[in-house]
């Protein structure tokens, strides 16, 4: 079998994305045959034997796909045992599946559910600028202001947020698209021309899109339909 990154043989298991493995190398958390695994550690599955937390890394399961259409109110952390309403719950419990990207607890639309850490890392990791597809509400009517602030770009604490491309729908309505995914960014980018989100669904990321997926509900995917 082939040499891989060490990060990818946990993601390819289904136990988590590309990033957590980074985590749980750098906690000290994994092993490789017996030693304690370092970032960028390249390993053979047929030949070297790891270990997560001291349970072995199981070899490569069914993966699966979920397109779910997020309510408002759910929230995208899988981890937060406190939370009452999580995405991850509004699909089956197994095998587990965590989300790709986020989509904040107050907005609504299409958020993808897997257990395919390769497919995790390319859809998030910032080098493939996949884009996202939003329709927005605002709380007073659009000036033409708004659309060129948005156009030439907004300083953010992480850099200069743009959109890729923007239309006005109605007096108080647009539609969107962005590659960036940083936290809430489309709302900050919005305030800081002095408007609020009403309402903010996302609708499509890279080819995928929404659909009639209804709120609430999920649809099951195949592998060969993220296919570049």
């Amino acid at each position: 079998m082939a040499i891989i990154n060490l990060t990818q043989a946990i993601a390819r298991s289904g136990r988590c994305s590309r990033r957590k493995a980074e985590g749980l190398i750098r906690a000290g958390q994994v092993k490789v045959n017996g030693q304690a695994a370092v970032l960028g550690a390249k390993i053979d599955p047929a030949e070297d034997q790891i270990t997560v937390a001291g349970q072995p890394l199981g070899s490569a399961g069914k993966k699966v796909y979920y397109l779910v259409n997020k309510p408002i109110g759910y929230v995208c952390t899988v981890s937060d045992v406190h939370a009452s309403k999580r995405v991850v719950d509004l699909v089956p419990k197994i095998p587990k599946v965590w989300p790709v990207g986020r989509l904040d607890k107050d907005s609504r639309g299409l958020i993808i559910l897997t257990n395919d850490g390769d497919l995790t890392y390319r859809l998030t990791h910032p080098k493939f600028e996949h884009e996202k597809e939003y329709l927005v509400t605002l709380d007073k009517e659009i000036m033409s202001a708004l659309l060129l602030g948005l156009k030439r770009g907004i300083k953010l604490e992480e850099g200069i947020a743009k959109v890729d491309n923007i239309k006005k729908t109605s007096p108080i309505k647009i539609s969107l698209v962005i590659h960036q995914g940083w936290k809430r960014q489309i709302r900050r980018m919005v305030q800081a021309c002095g408007y609020k989100v009403a309402d903010l669904i996302r609708i499509r990321i890279g080819k995928t899109k929404l659909g009639d997926i209804r709120n609430g509900e999920y649809r099951e995917m195949k592998s060969s339909n993220f296919s570049a």
